[in-house]
């Protein structure tokens, strides 16, 4: 029978396994990496950041002991620029393009401290301009969705988001391994961006694009990739076969000491979700881990610094290999078996827990009738969509899949549907 447990740590050792994995700075700390900022002309931080933020001026803020201000200088580009200084690869991002190299400078963790210093319980930064009289959906409350709905708040917009899950937050409630966005972080930050006013919640309702439109003056989908891509293997109908964006949405949700998890985890899969489950099965306690790509790891989904960090949290990665097909005991997973994509030997790693981590894909919303671009809804430089009064932004569009992207896409289509419901002021 497989060795698949709950419990297998106990509640203060996941806790530590499961806490913040980045410590924060202090102030003195802060400052001092501040101070450290060459201040660039024209800084290619700013130009490698996909919101645009002023980074050395926030950076400079920090620096004279302006926290507050600095805090502003990022939310005006990013209302997600909590959870963005926590989870973007800064490393191929801002912090990668750093022309201090020696090291370059923590730009993240700067970001945070910048955020995570607001005053507390002082007025909401940001204010609604007067109610315009307009109605806005917005289907997804992930960050494109709620990025859009928070900037067509503050033009004095009325916005409705139909979010088909019973909370809130997208892949940062539901996607992002725990230890990344603990302590609940993810909805004190989606309270955070509502407390501006104007936009009302409404879950668990699915939804006919036809119907809002009819409905709303416009209409913006950030519905992410609500589908997983298949693997046609023989074997993946076995109990203890899962899939991990399934499994990642349940560990955020549950109580970890009760969350059944194998001694020995093979994870199908090279991409930050494969990353993201190979590390928490380690530290929910499964003994032995196996990450198995087909490709080598310069193809890899996962950027190098995800990675390592896999491996140093004692994740095996074993390149070049194809799933052949998962072998059985009593109905149960016991194996997986790869062929080489080089010597096309086989491979067999015992295990008593598969996940599945290839991919996710555009799960259209009933009826929209958009037209599509490499499986994903098509859009213009402004998130217009092939229908006139539909924008589209985040994982269900062409891009890089990053919550940063997700909250420029939303950003940069609430100006546009601002723009659009001026010029449509008496229709």
């Amino acid at each position: 029978m497989a060795d698949i447990q709950a419990g297998r740590l106990s509640g203060p050792e996941l806790a530590e396994n499961f806490a913040d994995v980045h410590r924060p700075l202090s102030g003195a700390e802060a400052l001092a990496e501040a101070n450290r900022c060459y201040f660039c002309y024209d800084a290619p931080c700013i130009n490698a950041c996909p919101t645009g933020i002023d980074i050395p001026g926030f950076i400079r803020a920090i620096a004279t002991g302006n926290v507050g201000g600095a805090a502003m200088t990022i939310l005006q580009e990013n209302i997600f620029g909590g959870s963005c200084a926590r989870v973007c690869p800064t490393e191929i991002l801002c912090q990668g393009a750093c022309v201090r190299n020696d090291p370059p400078l923590a730009i993240g963790l700067l970001q945070r401290h910048a955020t995570d210093h607001l005053e507390p319980g002082a007025p909401h930064p940001f204010s609604r301009a007067p109610d315009t009289g307009r109605k806005v959906a917005v289907v997804g409350a992930g960050p494109a969705g709620l990025s859009c709905a928070h900037g067509l708040a503050r033009q004095g917009h009325e916005v409705v988001v139909f979010e088909a899950r019973d909370k809130p937050g997208g892949l940062n409630e539901f996607g992002i391994a725990a230890y990344k966005l603990p302590d609940n972080f993810a909805q004190h930050e989606v309270g955070f961006i509502l407390a501006i006013g104007g936009v009302e919640l409404r879950h668990g309702q699915q939804v006919k694009l036809g119907q809002l439109r009819r409905d709303f003056d416009a209409v913006f989908i950030g519905v992410g990739q609500g589908g997983v891509r298949g693997l046609d293997l023989p074997g993946m109908d076995l109990a203890g076969v899962h899939n991990a964006v399934d499994y990642i949405a349940a560990l955020r949700q549950t109580d970890l000491a009760g969350l059944p998890v194998g001694a020995k985890v093979v994870v199908i899969g090279g991409g930050n979700t494969a990353i993201d489950i190979a590390v928490q099965s380690k530290r929910l306690g499964a003994e032995d881990v196996t990450i198995a790509y087909r490709r080598g790891p310069k193809q890899m989904g996962a950027t190098r610094h995800e990675q390592d960090f896999a491996q140093i949290n004692g994740v095996r990665i074993k390149h070049w290999l194809q799933p052949v097909r998962l072998e059985s005991e009593g109905g149960e997973v016991r194996a997986a078996v790869f062929a080489s994509a080089q010597t096309a030997v086989e491979t067999i790693i015992p295990c008593d827990m598969v996940f599945k981590a290839v991919g996710q894909t555009y799960a259209p919303v009933a009826d929209d009738g958009l037209e599509l671009a490499d499986g994903r809804i098509a859009i213009d430089r402004d998130g217009r969509t092939s229908l006139s009064d539909v924008w589209a932004g985040g994982d269900c569009v062409a891009g890089e899949d990053l919550t940063v992207q997700a909250a420029q896409d939303g950003k940069l289509a609430a100006r546009a549907i601002d723009a659009y419901l001026q010029e449509n002021r008496g229709s």
